[in-house]
């Protein structure tokens, strides 16, 4: 039987090639996840690695970030301990302080870290000009010198003049550092806790001056001599240690420590890789059922071929263990070509990845677990979701070899068994999931979910097929082919449910996540209006130079997008729960630029933030005070405002409080409607760069639905692209259960020639039957997608906002139009064969 079963998948290898493809994708899909996480990892160790890449043991505390979050340090004695003991070539005591150096908006951000008294230690190279040789002296790593057009010999002024950070210092006379010069060039280090900023080396000294000296250092690196034993070296600076009475403080070796950073960044979970498994995992789903349609669909071709083995002697045993062959061939082929193609795949992304400067620490990593996960999960895959078609293929008897075998029916014995377990989970879950939305919990409402689609999926043979040949009759009009088209979608119902199955699962997921998504935009729209007065809110910097004046105002307008624009200048003070506020003046005038026009201050009212409890408060000014009624607005961090004329009866501002910073006026802008959070996030750009202010003085309810739709679209176009995959391994199925059923209506297809239908019309009757299952399977996963995006948003978003349904009209109809030409598409090429083969010869066909 061994035999037989390869000299079928030899002979039929064109009916295995889609349920390859299926096994491929998933595969690819597992093991490119699992390649992901080895590599991320190891990425993550050449970039922490980085700052210790000279050292062969490191000295730090057992608590990097000590007691209440304070980070602990080493002193001084920690360092004496171990700086001339035996074996102990050089040392490196990382002292780290920071420092904003540039004038204005040139500001620029680093960390400056101490340079080793050996030099071998200094985790980065110098590329160009000298090291330190006095204090307030500094290396610049080259990315941030290009950037910042800046070369050895280079002034860096301090932003801040600090005044001594010691007695010795102050005792010392020492001045304050207002600037630093750059000696020389050194490479960008890989270190994370680096990146993102500038980054410097100065002597300890300087570092300290920059810094809190008493803070010490964070960590000692030390290199060996060449003859040095490490495991040794290492227990006897730990002896050394501990004579010298320093606790909480450990030797390690240089991976050790790495290691233990990167438990320290990731906390040693992997969020990333148990997300990307999920998808996985429903790839993997709808590739099993791929699978197991495929099989049950070949082993009811082979009916009575499998009962003529029997009659000629073969036992039950071996037919269904011939069975399991075919499908353990087919999955270590196609297993094995989704491991190598993942392997390629990742070897590409990460070689393309070390071509940018900022991602060049980027690793590839196939470990073993990934290469045995895959094909693992592969071969099982393949093989459990053929053993119930290999168990159906011995039900048949010998002496039904004329008799094909009956499919698995809602009336029979099974069929119950399965629709009764169906319609209790489906019921069961669909009480937890609408209990999860009424309480606003997901915990509850997810099992809920996943249950009740559980039930969907056994109870699809109860409500597929009806609706395939509900839609079916759309069809009748367009004559022969359509109506043919209508009764072969349904002829093997068992069959239609499984294929339309696999397809829904990726199609409800996708629909929910649309339409999850879109209800949470909504709900955080609506909540934006109540938190924020305006679209956008200019404050004044701290170092913005003058205050805004009209001038600005002119200028904001001058820019795209901007509708309106408001100058509000401080008119008093209020007194809110103890501290005064700054009150603003709003022209009634120019009240449209709020969000709510009843925070529109009239004469004798003031707009208050939310959680005002007073009905009228006192607002001072200059020359008089006034009480005025309170009305309350939806923001805590609403600022007060009142009209012009009651600004003028209490004369205006108060002049500011000797020591304290003045009141500053602000801009409030109006945008146009329907800009694109592109347009949005350009605007803020403009704005800043015209009115020479940080971007974090820049907000209001525009800017932050901007930052809200980048983040959703974002993880909405992954988590569409990562189930789109387990839709591609549907359609698949969908073209497989095609072809071979124009392999199974070969005869058929060859009458139908015979008594005058067209190679077009037999084409066309395909392309429709595709076309069916595909559509029926998509818009029933839109509808339950919309169904559970809402009480999925309702679960996860109810105790934070309002969540009202909303349905992405047109992301769901692109869905559906996609799942309609992909249906379209798969029936290409069966339909291309069917209409190839010749009456006579297809009715000679067995």
């Amino acid at each position: 039987m061994l035999r037989v079963a390869l000299a079928q998948v030899r002979l039929n290898a064109r009916r295995f090639i889609a349920v390859s493809l299926a096994v491929i994708i998933a595969v690819v899909f597992l093991t490119a996840t699992l390649i992901i996480n080895s590599s991320s990892k190891a990425s993550l160790a050449q970039s922490v690695g980085h700052g210790f890449r000279h050292a062969d043991l490191v000295l730090s505390p057992d608590d990097p970030y000590g007691q209440n979050g304070e980070p602990d340090i080493l002193d001084q004695t920690a360092v004496d301990a171990v700086a001339d003991a035996e074996g102990v070539a050089g040392t490196y005591a990382l002292r780290s302080a920071y420092a904003v150096f540039g004038e204005g908006r040139n500001r620029n951000y680093g960390q400056v870290r101490s340079l080793p008294e050996s030099a071998p230690l200094l985790p980065v190279d110098l590329v160009e000009g000298n090291l330190p040789a006095a204090e307030a002296e500094v290396l610049l790593d080259e990315v941030t010198a290009e950037r910042l057009e800046l070369e050895p010999g280079a002034v860096l002024p301090l932003e801040t003049q600090p005044e001594p950070e010691s007695d010795t210092e102050a005792d010392a006379g020492l001045p304050p550092l207002t600037e630093l010069t750059v000696t020389g060039l050194v490479t960008a280090s890989d270190d994370p806790t680096l990146m993102g900023g500038a980054q410097l080396y100065a002597a300890d000294a300087t570092v300290a001056r920059l810094g809190e000296p008493e803070q010490g250092f964070t960590n000692l690196q030390i290199a060996l001599t060449d003859d040095a034993d490490t495991a040794a070296a290492a227990a006897a600076l730990q002896q050394a240690l501990t004579d010298a009475g320093v606790a909480g403080v450990t030797v390690r070796t240089a991976a050790e420590e790495v290691d233990r950073t990167m438990a320290g960044f990731t906390g040693g979970e992997d969020q990333l890789t148990v997300i990307l498994l999920a998808f996985a995992a429903v790839a993997l789903l709808v590739c099993a059922l791929v699978v197991s349609n495929t099989f049950s669909v070949l082993v009811a071709q082979r009916t009575r071929e499998l009962a003529l083995l029997r009659c000629i002697g073969a036992g039950r045993a071996q037919i269904r263990r011939s069975v399991i062959v075919e499908a353990l061939v087919v999955g270590v082929v196609s297993s094995v070509i989704g491991v190598l193609l993942a392997v390629g795949l990742m070897a590409g992304i990460i070689a393309y990845l070390q071509t940018v400067p900022e991602a060049g620490f980027a690793t590839l990593a196939v470990g073993p677990g990934a290469v045995a996960a895959g094909l693992a999960a592969g071969i099982l895959l393949t093989v459990l979701a053929a053993l119930v078609p290999a168990r159906a293929a011995t039900a048949v008897a010998p002496l039904a070899a004329l008799r094909p075998a009956e499919d698995l029916r809602v009336g029979s014995r099974r069929g119950r068994i399965r629709l009764g377990i169906g319609l209790v989970f489906l019921a069961g879950g669909a009480l937890l999931l609408g209990v999860g939305a009424v309480m606003a919990n997901l915990l509850i409402a997810l099992p809920g979910g996943i249950l009740s689609f559980i039930g969907v999926l056994m109870c699809a043979t109860l409500f597929v097929p009806p609706l395939v040949r509900a839609v079916g009759a759309l069809a009748a009009p367009l004559g022969v082919p359509g109506k043919l088209a209508a009764v072969n979608a349904v002829r093997n119902p068992q069959r239609t449910s499984a294929t339309s199955s696999a397809l829904l699962i990726g199609v409800t997921l996708v629909a929910m996540m649309m339409s999850g998504a879109a209800m949470a935009r909504t709900a955080f729209n609506d909540t934006l209006a109540q938190e924020f007065p305006v679209d956008v809110s200019v404050e004044q910097g701290m170092d913005s130079g003058e205050p805004y004046t009209d001038a600005d105002v002119q200028k904001v307008l001058a820019l795209d997008g901007v509708d309106q624009a408001v100058l509000l200048a401080p008119g008093g003070a209020v007194d809110v729960d103890g501290s005064d506020w700054t009150v603003y003046v709003l022209d009634p005038a120019d009240g449209s630029v709020l969000q709510d026009q009843g925070l529109v201050p009239a004469d004798g009212t003031i707009s208050m933030p939310q959680g005002t409890k007073a009905k009228t408060v006192t607002v001072r000014g200059a020359v008089a005070q006034v009480e005025l009624d309170v009305v309350v607005s939806g923001n805590p961090y609403f600022d007060p405002l009142i009209s012009p004329a009651t600004a003028e009866q209490i004369g205006g501002a108060l002049a500011p409080v000797i020591g304290e910073p003045a009141a500053q006026p602000q801009l409030w802008l109006g945008v146009e409607d329907g800009l694109g959070t592109n347009q949005l996030m350009d605007l803020r750009s403009e704005l800043s760069a015209v009115l020479d202010v940080e971007d974090y003085y820049i907000d209001g309810s525009a800017i932050q639905r901007a930052a809200f739709e980048q983040v959703i679209n974002v993880l909405l176009l992954v988590v569409t692209g990562l189930l789109g995959v387990a839709v591609v391994i549907a359609l698949v199925g969908v073209a497989n259960t095609l072809s071979l059923s124009v392999l199974e209506r070969t005869r058929e297809s060859s009458l139908l020639r015979a008594l005058g239908l067209t190679r077009a019309q037999l084409r066309g009757m395909l392309a429709l039957e595709a076309v069916l299952i595909a559509g029926v399977a998509a818009l029933l996963g839109c509808v339950l997608g919309v169904v559970y995006g809402w009480l999925g948003a309702q679960s996860a978003l109810g105790a934070f906002a309002a969540v009202v349904p909303v349905v992405p009209w047109l992301q769901l109809i692109a869905v559906l139009s996609v799942a309609l030409v992909a249906g379209l598409l798969a029936s290409v090429l069966p339909a291309r064969r069917a209409a190839r083969l010749s009456p006579v010869e297809g009715l000679a066909a067995d």
